[in-house]
């Protein structure tokens, strides 16, 4: 256990590395939660067909973009891989001595720490339009480990993808082809009651589903988990364990 922790922290810290690097990145992935609530979210929240119950719209969708963000930075993590593969950074790591299982979960949570500058993004980006957020630190500490599971999630299966596809052009194709439905089919900017009951049915299989359902009980003042905090983290820590497992049988073969 200890051998794994440290070979983890190892890559998560080299991807890191990578990161402050190249600071472009940052502002880029800051830029589409900003138009979603200054924009989509201004114009919505006129909508008075959308129901949120006591809680405003834009109060409502903001767990929802943190989530989306999320999944967004996420989810073309994979095409990084493919790049080391290219240069010949997978292949170095595969004939190392590290456990596969380290190599993958450190990527994992490097990707976790991406979404934690999301979330801190989405918190400026709420204090600047005046919509409250429970800053409780019971609460933060909530989103906090959502955001890090949630990321773990989306940056597994993008891992998976690219262990897959194995291009750079088919992975491309695939992940904008995956993310909008998932973000589509989930509670992130309407409630679930609003969906007809074959969409509702997709939405409880997501796993986003469940990400923004925890997200809006910890942010939002009067804002409560549908699901329930245990259901949420449970289906999420499932959801990635299944995940981390295929992705680590399947990261060796990224290299032939």
């Amino acid at each position: 256990m200890l051998r794994f922790i440290r070979e983890s922290a190892a890559v998560a810290q080299i991807e890191l590395i990578k990161l402050t690097r190249d600071p472009t990145e940052i502002v880029s992935r800051a830029v589409q939660p900003v138009l979603w609530l200054v924009v989509f979210g201004q114009v919505l929240a006129h909508v008075h067909g959308i129901y949120t119950g006591e809680i405003g719209y834009l109060a409502f969708i903001t767990p929802g973009i943190l989530a989306q963000s999320v999944l967004f930075s996420a989810i073309f993590y994979g095409i990084a891989v493919i790049w080391e593969r290219d240069l010949g950074v997978v292949h170095k790591l595969l004939v190392s001595p590290a456990l596969r299982s380290s190599l993958v979960f450190g990527k994992a949570v490097a990707a976790g720490f991406r979404g934690l500058v999301q979330a801190l993004v989405i918190y400026l980006i709420a204090f600047a339009l005046h919509i409250a957020i429970r800053l409780d630190p019971q609460a933060m500490l909530g989103v906090l480990g959502g955001v890090l599971l949630g990321s773990a999630i989306f940056s597994t299966f993008s891992l998976i993808v690219a262990c897959i596809v194995k291009t750079r052009e088919r992975f491309m194709g695939i992940g904008q082809l995956l993310t909008m439905p998932m973000f589509f089919a989930s509670n992130a900017i309407y409630p679930l009651d609003l969906m007809p009951e074959w969409l509702r049915t997709i939405a409880r299989l997501n796993p986003l589903t469940y990400l923004v359902d925890a997200l809006r009980g910890l942010m939002i003042p009067g804002g409560e988990s549908v699901h329930g905090y245990a259901v949420d983290f449970a289906v999420l820590a499932a959801v990635f364990c299944a995940l981390l497992a295929l992705a680590v049988r399947l990261y060796p073969t990224l290299a032939e």
